[in-house]
């Protein structure tokens, strides 16, 4: 018994037909016949039932098939295996990060990693939550780091963390040095969000109208860096991820948590659900760790 035997079976019970087995095994019909006939010798049972038009397992067929099938899956998963290793030298990992993640989460996060694997190249793509998931659908993302909720379906997910988003006001501002902060004391102010399409503004409109509050914009920016520096300029106010907060530098803003039920937001992984996998994307996802 050898393994392009337990191929021809499994391609000719899928094809049902000799002539499109041989096709899809790449040998001809004849050398495909001889070698499931030679097969079903040693076994001394047949496996199909043949016909002028087609070939239908039998029961003793139907037995093999889900043995050599499992055979033919194990012996792949092996060759896999080894080529995930040989990737971790040479090959590539396509990482997908928000960019109210990335500036924050990855420098830690390479470092650690990157030694490990001084030959892998890591190609990092920033987007918003939904371009990354249709890109990891699409197979051209290993792995992405998002934000709740996802609209998309065919992906696997595992919760990271989840981080308070802190309000940012102007030095100066009136509130700076109050104790409880709640979303009333907010009435009148402007504020400064992610413009839209990314999932940052998104939850924070959310949890705004959710208690009845309709905040006024005054700005909208791709960058959170742009963000806290307008609040610091005394333009208005923000919430802004805990991760991100200035711990330094002139006219930062002053963070302060909202009293009540506070605003958070969830990170998640998502990799496509059909597709293994790679050793690099395991690897990097078990080296995520929350600032």
């Amino acid at each position: 018994m050898e393994m392009h035997q337990l191929r021809y079976v499994v391609a000719l019970a899928r094809a049902r037909n000799f002539s499109r087995a041989a096709e899809l095994c790449h040998v001809s019909q004849p050398s495909l016949s001889q070698q499931v006939q030679k097969l079903e010798d040693e076994l001394g049972e047949r496996l199909f039932e043949r016909t002028r038009r087609d070939a239908r397992l039998t029961v003793a067929g139907e037995a093999f098939l889900r043995r050599a099938a499992a055979i033919l899956e194990e012996v792949e998963a092996a060759r896999r295996e080894i080529s995930e290793v040989q990737d971790l030298k040479t090959g590539t990992l396509r990482l997908g990060v928000l960019p109210t993640i990335a500036p924050y989460l990855l420098p830690g996060l390479m470092a650690r990693f990157g030694p490990k694997y001084p030959g892998l190249e890591i190609i990092v793509q920033e987007e918003t939550t939904a371009q990354l998931t249709r890109q990891v659908l699409a197979c051209d993302l290993d792995l992405a780091l998002v934000s709740d909720p996802l609209e998309e379906r065919g992906l696997q997910t595992r919760e990271l963390f989840d981080e308070e988003l802190l309000l940012a006001l102007p030095p100066n501002h009136r509130l700076v040095d109050r104790v409880d902060i709640s979303l009333e004391d907010l009435e009148n102010e402007r504020f400064i969000l992610m413009k839209e399409g990314h999932c940052l503004g998104d939850q924070v409109l959310s949890f705004c109208h959710r208690r009845d509050f309709r905040p006024q914009i005054s700005f909208r920016s791709a960058q959170l860096e742009t963000l806290q520096a307008l609040v610091g300029a005394g333009l208005g106010l923000s919430l802004i991820p805990e991760m991100a907060v200035q711990r330094a530098g002139k006219d930062r803003p002053v963070y302060r948590g909202l009293q009540g039920f506070k605003p958070r937001r969830k990170i998640l992984a998502v990799w496509l659900k059909q597709r293994t996998m790679r050793r690099a994307a395991r690897e990097f996802l078990e080296g995520i760790r929350p600032l």
